[in-house]
C-alpha cells in the first residue's frame, strides 16, 4: 500500500506562487500515473491535474491550465505541483493521489491512494 504525505502549501497572495511536493513510500513509484485534486469548503473534491508514469503526458483542469504545472522525479518518488498566478478562487486543501497502473485518469474514484492534504490559501 502505498503512503503520500504532501507539503508546501501555506498563504500566499494573489499572484503569488506556490509548490507542492507528495512524496510516495513505495518501491514501484514508477508504475504509478499521480494526480493532484483539491477541496474547497462546502464544494465536492476536483481534479487538478495528473501525469503519467513517464511524464510523457500529463492532463489539467481548465480552471489551472496555463497556471499550473505537474511534475514528478521517479529517483525521488515525488511529485510536484508548481502553481502560479494564484486566484483567490484556487483557495482549498491539495490532496496528491496515486493510481496503480500505466494508465493516466482525471477522476477521482481511479486513485486508490490518497495523502491527508495541504492546505493553500490565496488572499486576494
Amino acid at each position: 500500500q502505498v503512503q503520500l504525505v504532501e507539503s508546501g502549501g501555506g498563504l500566499v497572495q494573489a499572484g503569488g506562487s506556490l509548490s507542492l511536493s507528495c512524496a510516495a513510500s513505495v518501491r514501484t513509484f514508477s508504475t504509478y500515473s499521480m494526480g493532484w485534486f483539491r477541496q474547497a469548503p462546502g464544494k465536492e473534491r476536483e481534479f487538478v491535474a495528473s501525469i503519467a508514469w513517464s511524464s510523457a503526458t500529463a492532463y489539467y483542469a481548465d480552471s489551472v491550465k496555463g497556471r499550473f504545472t505537474i511534475s514528478r522525479d521517479n529517483a525521488k518518488n515525488t511529485v510536484y505541483l508548481q502553481m502560479n498566478s494564484l486566484k483567490p478562487e484556487d483557495t482549498a486543501v491539495y490532496y496528491c493521489a496515486a493510481r496503480s497502473g500505466l494508465k493516466i485518469a482525471t477522476r477521482a474514484g481511479d486513485f486508490g491512494a490518497w495523502g491527508q492534504g495541504t492546505q493553500v490559501t490565496v488572499s486576494s
